[in-house]
């Protein structure tokens, strides 16, 4: 491997996105090796955090796509981590729950991440690792903040146009 060169060693952004990189290459090697990507831990999750939900709620939600949360839940549908039903009172409503299975799975998936950030923060101590994850949050937060700022006033300004 290639020495980086010192100037761009010192561009945070530059560190932030090779770091960002590697992590989610290394995550995505371990996710792979239980036949998942990133996307069926991220529902499994979600679901796990909030309890059932639709999937226009699951898409807006995680910022995906609808038809990709439809591909996605197929998947986890057919390996029995998911289950959807239509609601009764709107047909066009799909509500999606996670089962035992993909309870178990997940807690399976939420050890292998773990083992990954373990091994790329081996370097930090454990006072070190909590102020990088605060410090990160923080930085996370104020661009989730831009972001719906940014749309909204993008839709302000369609709004207008017509």
């Amino acid at each position: 491997m290639t020495k980086t060169p010192p100037r761009l060693a010192a561009l945070t952004p530059y560190l932030l996105s090779k770091t960002g990189k590697a992590v989610r290459g290394q995550v995505a090697s371990r996710l792979a090796l239980h036949g998942v990507r990133m996307w069926h831990m991220a529902i499994l999750d979600a679901l796990a955090g909030s309890g059932p939900r639709s999937q226009r709620e699951l898409a807006a939600a995680l910022a995906i796509d609808p038809s990709d949360v439809t591909k996605v839940l197929d998947e986890l549908v057919s390996a029995g981590h998911v289950e959807r039903t239509r609601d009764p009172r709107d047909r066009r409503r799909i509500h999606v729950k996670l089962t035992r299975a993909g309870a178990d799975a997940l807690a399976d998936l939420a050890a292998e991440v773990s083992a990954v950030e373990d091994e790329v923060l081996a370097p930090l101590d454990a006072a070190e690792r909590a102020q990088l994850h605060t410090l990160l949050t923080r930085v996370f937060h104020h661009l989730e903040g831009a972001a719906v700022r940014n749309q909204k006033a993008t839709s302000r300004s369609t709004e207008v146009a017509f």
